[in-house]
C-alpha cells in the first residue's frame, strides 16, 4: 500500500493503518530508533510509540511526505527517550553526533529565538546548498546517528574521506548558520 493509502486508513480511523505503516516501514523506523539509543528493546518500544503518535497526529495533520513524517516523529521520540535514559551513561555514537555538531552552533540562546520552522527552513537550505556525496554522509550521521564505518561501508568511500567531508560541511554549516545570525 502507498502512503496515500495509509494516510487515508488514518483519517478513516481504521487500525488497518498502523499494521501497514509497521509492514511498509517498520525496520526503518526501528533502526533509527535502535542508532539513537543501543537497545533493541527501547528501540520497540520507541517504534510502537511511533505508531500511537501517527495515530494521534493523522488527523488533523495531513503529511506531504509520510516517510518522513514517521521518521521525525521516531527520531524525536528517540531522542527524548535518550535523554530520560543517559544521565550517566551514553550511546556513543550517539553522544559523539551531537557533540560534533554543537560545535557549529555559535551561540545557545540564538537557537532559542527562531521557532522550530525557521531553524528547518535554514538547514534545509544548507542541505539544498551541499554537493549530493556530502548531504547524504552528513544526513547518515546527523540525522540517523551512523557509525563512519557504516557511513564508509554504505557510501563506497574510505574513513578519511568520510572525516574529511563531516568536518568540511560541519565548518560549512557553522559558517552558514552565522550568516544567517544563528
Amino acid at each position: 500500500m502507498d502512503d496515500s493509502g495509509i494516510i487515508s486508513l488514518f483519517t478513516e480511523r481504521s487500525e488497518e493503518a498502523v499494521r501497514e505503516t509497521k509492514l511498509r516501514y517498520g525496520r526503518l523506523v526501528f533502526s533509527v530508533a535502535m542508532r539513537i539509543l543501543g537497545s533493541e528493546a527501547d528501540a520497540e518500544e520507541c517504534e510502537n510509540d511511533a505508531y500511537m503518535a501517527a495515530w494521534n497526529a493523522i488527523p488533523p495533520e495531513k503529511p506531504v511526505n509520510f516517510r518522513a513524517f514517521l521518521l521525525r516523529i521516531a527520531r524525536n521520540l528517540a531522542l527524548k527517550r535518550y535523554e530520560y535514559l543517559t544521565a550517566e551513561k551514553r550511546n556513543p555514537n550517539t553522544a559523539v553526533s551531537l557533540e560534533e555538531l554543537g560545535e557549529c552552533a555559535s551561540d545557545e540562546s540564538a537557537a532559542v529565538r527562531y521557532s522550530e520552522r525557521e531553524l528547518a527552513d535554514v538547514m534545509n537550505k544548507f542541505l539544498g546548498s551541499l554537493e549530493e556525496e556530502n548531504r547524504r554522509v552528513f544526513m547518515l550521521r546527523y540525522w540517523y546517528f551512523m557509525p563512519v564505518r557504516d557511513i564508509c561501508e554504505r557510501c563506497g568511500i574510505s574513513k578519511s574521506k568520510a572525516e574529511s567531508m563531516l568536518f568540511r560541511t560541519r565548518k560549512k554549516l557553522k559558517k552558514y548558520l552565522e550568516e544567517e545570525g544563528l
